[in-house]
């Protein structure tokens, strides 16, 4: 027995098929079965039961299911672990990500992991949701990265990051000197909202509903289908809005916009990643994986956003 059969052993029993398995694996159905076979031999007993319509687990396969999970996820833990100490890794890394966190969050941290990891190729496409989940479900990208949880059989959903959604007002508007603001004093603003289901909009929508306020009260006077057309909007004085602070860090720079604390609610969220469930992930997502998991978006802003402003001011004068 080794792990490879245990691995191919727990897809077979997760697909409920050796075909899907084998699609899974990136294997010929025959040496899926060949594989099993040889487990079943090892074990002495018939883990699958097989029929014309599906395949069910004898009671020794039930049995054997939980370790041979187990044994799936040590490797992941191991691999994860050791990822801190292999920095001469080689490889290609391809994720997908939606919009927000493909283009305001990890570009910022690319830079950074290719310097740290000269040796990983990396891919980024931005797309939605359901795209990203489809292209993992046809083991087209390793990894996803989504602003919302999402369900599905084969598809395991972890959170990696914190964000959180701030009101942003142009640098000229009253709100932008008051000492302190609370939410009755957003509800008297006109209000640029990103377009119904999208991500940052339902954060609103629940943090409202969860403290027993009607999410009408905002005075949305337009949505826009992107986080720049916001920003855009709000920069020409049509009215204020809660963004990422990651999403608006350029234009804070240059005195454009302005971050504003809410005193009396927070608008908090998490940042997934998603990926197969019977799939061992490689190294490099891994790694990439941990990363993300150690630059967090807990970073000063203003401060980020000073650097940023140093940078414009020296490009300026060469």
């Amino acid at each position: 027995m080794n792990f490879h059969q245990l691995h191919i052993f727990y897809t077979v029993a997760e697909r409920g098929s050796f075909s899907a398995a084998a699609q899974a694996l990136h294997m010929t159905q025959p040496a899926v079965t060949m594989q099993i076979q040889s487990l079943e031999d090892y074990f002495g007993t018939k883990l699958l039961q097989r029929s014309t319509k599906k395949i069910e687990l004898s009671e020794a396969g039930a049995t054997l299911l939980p370790f041979a999970k187990k044994s799936m996820q040590l490797i992941r833990e191991a691999d994860e672990a050791m990822s801190a100490f292999t920095h001469m890794l080689e490889g290609r890394l391809h994720i997908g990500a939606s919009l927000t966190i493909g283009e305001y969050i990890v570009p910022r941290m690319l830079g950074p992991f290719g310097q740290e990891y000269p040796h990983i190729r990396m891919a980024m496409n931005v797309m939605n949701t359901t795209q990203i989940m489809d292209d993992i479900l046809k083991h087209q990208l390793n990894l996803g990265l989504i602003e919302a949880p999402v369900q599905h059989p084969d598809i395991v959903v972890e959170p990696v990051m914190q964000d959180e959604l701030k009101l942003i007002v142009p640098s000229g508007h009253a709100l932008a000197k008051a000492k302190k603001v609370v939410l009755e004093d957003v509800f008297k603003h006109p209000f640029v909202a990103r377009e119904k289901g999208s991500g940052t909009r339902q954060v609103i929508e629940d943090e409202l509903k969860s403290r027993g306020v009607d999410a009408s009260r905002l005075g949305i006077v337009m949505e826009m289908g992107s986080t720049g057309a916001v920003k855009s909007a709000v920069e020409a004085g049509l009215g204020i809005t809660m963004l990422s602070p990651s999403s608006v860090k350029h234009e804070v720079a240059l005195g454009l916009l302005k971050i504003v604390n809410i005193s009396d609610i927070t608008f908090k969220r998490e940042f997934y990643a998603i990926h197969l469930k019977s799939a061992l992930l490689p190294i490099p997502v891994v790694t990439f994986l941990s990363y993300l998991r150690r630059h967090d978006q807990g970073t000063d802003v203003q401060r980020d956003s000073q650097d940023e402003l140093a940078k414009l001011k020296e490009k300026e004068d060469a």
